[in-house]
């Protein structure tokens, strides 16, 4: 009985989770297949799932017609200067926050964390006056600096460096390791899994960032990725499978990615969950 019960509920929770899998599935595939269908395929009542005839000419459009490469340029410079420059500032401020002491160190991290309570929209117009006093709108400098610092990063990279052993740095200590020592030899490699979950979320913001770089940027040389895609879109009329190419040209790196570091990136949010 008690195994007929467990199968029972195996295949209560394996359907639930097909469905959910299904239903995060559907807009994707829905997207891919537009990106092959005629304009009237597209808009069609009832809908056209499958496309009489695969067109690629949509994807050559979609580089033609907006600066399709130099918007991914851009997104791609962007991208990892934020994500490098992050993963460096945070790992060094969350390993203050886990394992040095000095006055006012509590205080000074729920002051960071606060942050995650501001809405973003609030601090974009100071921010953009800021940029403007330094000379730095339309350019790089705007697009990457302000972003290396999270206070999301700072708290996660936190938990990993609140969880290693001191034993550890005391040994590393006796050693004759110096603070940054420890920092850069030891704890770093240590929380590797935690490294690659920031990185990749902050790569995921950073590629699909399109309120912050459509205020800060005004010439087409510096338009990022997301507002090239925005650009496709007519005014009076929207060229659907057009819009989809491009957005199958945008996410396809994306999926890559997470395929590839999906490992790291599930042990690093198990992990931070169950280490304080």
């Amino acid at each position: 009985m008690e195994k007929a019960n467990s199968v029972m509920i195996k295949a209560i929770v394996y359907f639930i989770l097909i469905v959910g899998a299904a239903t995060m599935l559907l807009p994707f595939f829905w997207m891919i297949m537009t990106s092959f269908k005629t304009y009237s395929e597209s808009v069609h009542i009832p809908p056209v799932w499958i496309p009489s005839h695969f067109r690629w000419n949509w994807y050559q459009q979609a580089l033609t017609e907006v600066n399709f490469l130099r918007y991914y340029l851009n997104t791609i410079i962007v991208t990892l200067g934020r994500t490098i420059g992050q993963v460096l500032v945070c790992s060094m401020a969350a390993y203050g926050f886990a394992r040095l002491r000095f006055p006012g160190r509590n205080v000074i991290f729920i002051l960071v964390l606060a942050i995650l309570m501001v809405p973003y929209q609030v601090i974009l117009i100071p921010q953009y006056m800021e940029l403007r006093d330094l000379n730095w709108l339309d350019s790089f400098a705007a697009l990457i600096v302000p972003g290396i610092f999270s206070a999301y990063g700072t708290f996660l990279l936190r938990q990993f460096f609140m969880g290693l052993p001191k034993d550890l740095e005391e040994a590393a200590r006796i050693d004759g390791l110096s603070y940054w020592g420890f920092f850069w030899r030891i704890a770093l490699p240590l929380t590797k899994p935690a490294l690659t979950t920031l990185a990749f979320f902050d790569i995921l913001w950073s590629w699909n960032d399109f309120l912050y770089p459509l205020v800060m940027t005004s010439s087409d040389s510096m338009r990022l990725l997301s507002i090239g895609i925005a650009n496709l879109e007519g005014v009076y009329t929207t060229q659907f499978p057009l819009l989809m190419a491009g957005a199958v040209m945008a996410t396809v790196p994306l999926l890559i990615l997470f395929i590839v570091l999906q490992r790291f990136i599930v042990q690093g949010i198990a992990f931070t969950g169950i280490k304080g």
